[in-house]
């Protein structure tokens, strides 16, 4: 056993009987992360683990991402455990437990300031697993350190199911924003890939349209690489994100949809980054290093806008 995991070990946190490691690293068992957090950490990783690959935080790899940063991954797993430490709740079931939906669903909140607006960051994974711990914790952790609330879905596979998972979860917030602290006004939806055609299903039909009452649309959705092409017109503004080298969505594709959106007369932008393919995340140590920043420029300029259509 390398140094800094016996350091790891010795430094225990004794939590019901269990020990606990209170700082990780990249040589840190993902089985170990899993029995960190008590009856949600298996939410932390696909369920599905024929969809992910490694035993350490250092080598985790999911299937379609190839820029997985492990002091990124490190670096989320820590600020859960310690929110933990600290006496924060950091995981909500948005079903009841006697639910059999609630055994794969629910949302990670990653803090910002008091009654701030929230964001919800949908992670990918083709609508067969959830990429969470590449495609949204990273984005929730870094709009929450601008001071932003952000929430991370796990949602059910299939897109169906996982919209009314989303669906559901923009309902749970709303009904419970005084106990979470947050402002619903203003709020915004954000995906990649598959996270993204959610973001956008939602913004475009609204709660109502998968199983929920209707709730205020968002004011902004912030989608990255997915090929989505219809336009109903209903869209909410919309900042999108692509790479010349998708081979999954076609950056072509995405252009033509933000131009159409735009001649209905609804605010939107869209960065295109040569050269970059797939599932790129946060883009840190890319061309599209800083996309984030833009991201939230544009949600800002927008989140006076909140319906009920």
């Amino acid at each position: 056993m390398c140094i800094k995991n016996v350091v790891a070990v010795l430094l225990a946190l004794a939590v019901g009987g269990t020990a606990f490691a209170l700082d990780v690293n990249t040589d840190t068992k993902i089985a170990d992360v899993v029995k960190m957090f008590d009856g949600y950490g298996r939410f932390l990783f696909p369920l599905n683990k024929s969809y992910y690959h490694g035993d350490t935080l250092g080598t985790l790899s999911l299937t379609w991402y190839t820029n997985i940063k492990p002091s990124r991954t490190v670096d989320v797993v820590n600020y859960l455990f310690n929110q933990t430490k600290s006496g924060h709740k950091v995981f909500y079931p948005i079903y009841p437990d006697d639910d059999p939906r609630a055994r794969s669903t629910g949302l990670f909140f990653f803090r910002g300031k008091p009654g701030a607006r929230f964001a919800v960051c949908n992670a990918g994974g083709g609508f067969v697993f959830v990429g969470a711990m590449h495609d949204s914790f990273p984005h929730a952790l870094e709009l929450s350190r601008r001071g932003y609330n952000a929430f991370a879905l796990i949602y059910r596979p299939g897109a169906d199911t996982a919209c009314e998972d989303l669906a559901r979860a923009i309902a749970f917030i709303h009904d419970n924003a005084q106990e979470l602290g947050v402002n619903v006004k203003g709020y915004s939806l954000w995906g990649g890939s598959a996270g993204a055609r959610m973001a956008a299903w939602l913004g475009s039909y609204g709660t109502e349209s998968f199983g929920e009452s209707a709730y205020p649309r968002p004011s902004a959705v912030i989608m990255q690489y997915t090929g989505l092409s219809e336009v109903t017109g209903t869209e909410p503004p919309t900042y999108a994100c692509v790479g010349t080298s998708d081979g999954i969505a076609s950056y072509r594709t995405m252009q033509r949809r933000i131009d159409a959106i735009k001649a209905n007369g609804t605010d939107a932008m869209i960065e295109i980054f040569s050269g970059l393919s797939h599932g790129f995340g946060l883009g840190e140590g890319t061309i599209a290093e800083g996309w984030i920043d833009n991201a939230v420029e544009f949600w800002e300029k927008n989140c006076d806008n909140f319906y009920r259509r």
